[in-house]
């Protein structure tokens, strides 16, 4: 019987293009850890966060940039966070387990999730045209986030810069993802 031996890659890897005003990658090796506070235990993880991370947990619907591993903590809902951050060894899980313990429910979201960032002057134009929601700055300024849906695809939309818009979709789609957001771009350009 043949040996195979298999190895994990994102489902957009290697994508990196440059249009009119905009560029489109794909983050690499970007992990990704939800967290899930525990009930009756969330000051404890809290905590956790703060000393693990050098970094309190944002209001839902907002993100801060963590002092430690370059995280980005990006709060979904009150009892539930993302813990975003470069890590190319498939195990996101335990690195953050190593900095908060046990005080909140880990998942490793890694494999479940495909990451485009948009960036450049023209960037939030493109965008608009497959977002609902207002993502100009005066509404949706840095460090703001949203679950939203593009072209009917589930999607998180997170403002890291002035220019620059981290989208997070299912890994299950990323081929449509991709090409939604490529179509705007090109319409735009």
């Amino acid at each position: 019987m043949a040996e195979f031996s298999l190895t994990a890659a994102p489902p957009l890897a290697g994508v990196d293009e440059k249009f009119d005003g905009i560029h489109l990658r794909a983050p690499k090796d970007l992990a990704i850890v939800a967290v899930a506070l525990r009930l009756g235990g969330e000051d404890a993880a809290l905590t956790a966060i703060r000393k693990g991370y050098g970094a309190d947990l944002p209001a839902p619907g907002k993100s801060v940039s963590a002092k430690e591993d370059g995280a980005t903590l990006l709060r979904l809902a009150p009892d539930q966070a993302f813990i975003l951050f470069h890590r190319a060894e498939p195990d996101a899980e335990s690195v953050v387990a190593g900095r908060i313990g046990d005080t909140a429910y880990l998942t490793d979201q890694t494999d479940v999730w495909c990451g485009l960032e948009v960036s450049g002057p023209r960037a939030r134009i493109a965008l608009e045209r497959i977002c609902p929601i207002d993502i100009h700055a005066d509404a949706f300024a840095v460090g703001d986030a949203a679950r939203t849906v593009m072209e009917h695809l589930g999607t998180i939309i997170l403002r890291t810069e002035q220019d620059t818009f981290l989208l997070l979709s299912a890994s299950s789609s990323a081929g449509s993802f991709l090409h939604a957001v490529e179509t705007s771009i090109r319409n735009v350009s």
